[in-house]
C-alpha cells in the first residue's frame, strides 16, 4: 500500500509539471488552481505513503533508500505550500514541481525492506538528525528556486518581454525575501541536524569519522550556507549575487545528498 499512495503521488505531481509546460506558454488561471490542488493531494498521498512505511516497521525507516526522496519531497512541498500561503504564488514550481516528481519517481519505481542504522537507544537522536537535515535541504532547495526564478524575472524586465509565466512572477523583491527567509528558518535546521548527527555517530562510532567523503560534503555545505546568511545579514549581499551564491550552494547539497550513495557509515540503508 506504501507504493500505491506513493504511485498516487506521483501521478498528482506530474499534474504539477503539465502545469509548467502550459504556463510557459501563456498565462492560465485554470491550470494554475489545478496544479496547486494536484499539488496538495500529491502531498498527502506521499505523508499517508511515509506513515505507513514508517509506523509499522519494528526499526528506523526514515534513512532507508526509498524513504530518503519521498522524505525530502514532502518537506519540499510543505515549504512550497507554507511559501504559496503567505506570498500566494506559486513561481518557484518550475524548480519545486520537476524535482519532487524526480524524487518522487526515483522513490516508486520500488521499495526495498527497511533496516535500522544506529543502535535503538540512538533513534531518537537519528529521527532528529534526519528530520532537520532534511528540512534544511527543503529549505536550501526553496531558497534557490526563488533566486532561480528572480534571476529570470530580472532578465525579462530588463529586455521587457511579458506574457506566460514571466507575467505572474512576483516582484523582485518579493523573490528576495523568500530566498532569505528559507534560508533563515533552514540555516539552524541544518546547524541542529549535523549537531544531533555528532552525537549519533559517536554514540554508533565511538568517533566521527571526518575523512568520509559524505561528512566531509556536509560540513561543506554547511559552510556555504553560513557565507549565504553571513553575506546577505551583514555584507548585505541582495539580488544577483544572492542568487549566484545560492546557485552554488544548491550544487553543493546536491553533492552532499549524493555522497550518501557511496558513503562507507553513511550510505542510505538497503536491505
Amino acid at each position: 500500500m506504501p507504493l500505491l499512495w506513493l504511485r498516487i503521488a506521483l501521478g498528482c505531481y506530474a499534474v504539477g509539471l503539465l502545469y509548467i509546460l502550459v504556463a510557459l506558454g501563456r498565462a492560465s488561471e485554470w491550470a494554475n488552481r489545478i496544479a496547486l490542488q494536484a499539488a496538495y493531494l500529491g502531498m498527502i498521498f506521499e505523508f499517508v505513503s511515509l506513515v505507513e512505511s514508517i509506523l509499522p516497521a519494528p526499526q528506523i525507516t526514515l534513512a532507508a533508500e526509498h524513504n530518503a526522496e519521498p522524505l525530502l519531497a514532502f518537506f519540499i512541498m510543505v515549504m512550497f505550500m507554507v511559501v504559496y500561503l503567505i506570498y500566494k504564488t506559486t513561481s518557484l514550481g518550475i524548480i519545486v514541481f520537476p524535482l519532487v516528481f524526480l524524487l518522487t519517481f526515483v522513490a516508486a519505481t520500488g521499495q526495498e525492506r527497511f533496516l535500522s542504522m544506529v543502535p535503538s537507544t540512538r533513534k531518537d537522536w537519528l529521527i532528529v538528525h534526519i528530520a532537520l537535515i532534511f528540512f534544511g535541504y527543503a529549505a536550501l532547495i526553496l531558497s534557490f528556486g526563488a533566486s532561480f526564478v528572480y534571476l529570470i524575472q530580472e532578465r525579462a524586465l530588463k529586455s521587457k518581454r511579458s506574457g506566460g509565466l514571466l507575467s505572474r512572477l512576483p516582484a523582485l523583491q518579493v523573490l528576495d525575501d523568500i530566498s532569505f527567509r528559507a534560508l533563515a528558518v533552514g540555516f539552524p535546521c541544518m546547524t541542529l541536524g549535523l549537531l544531533a548527527g555528532i552525537v549519533v555517530a559517536e554514540a554508533s562510532y565511538g568517533r566521527v569519522q571526518y575523512a568520509d567523503p559524505k561528512i566531509l560534503l556536509s560540513i561543506l555545505m554547511w559552510a556555504v550556507y553560513l557565507l549565504l546568511i553571513y553575506t546577505r545579514w551583514t555584507a548585505g549581499w541582495r539580488g544577483r549575487r544572492a542568487a549566484y551564491l545560492a546557485t552554488g550552494a544548491f550544487a553543493t547539497a546536491i553533492i552532499a545528498w549524493a555522497a550518501n550513495y557511496f558513503s562507507a557509515i553513511h550510505g542510505f540503508v538497503r536491505s
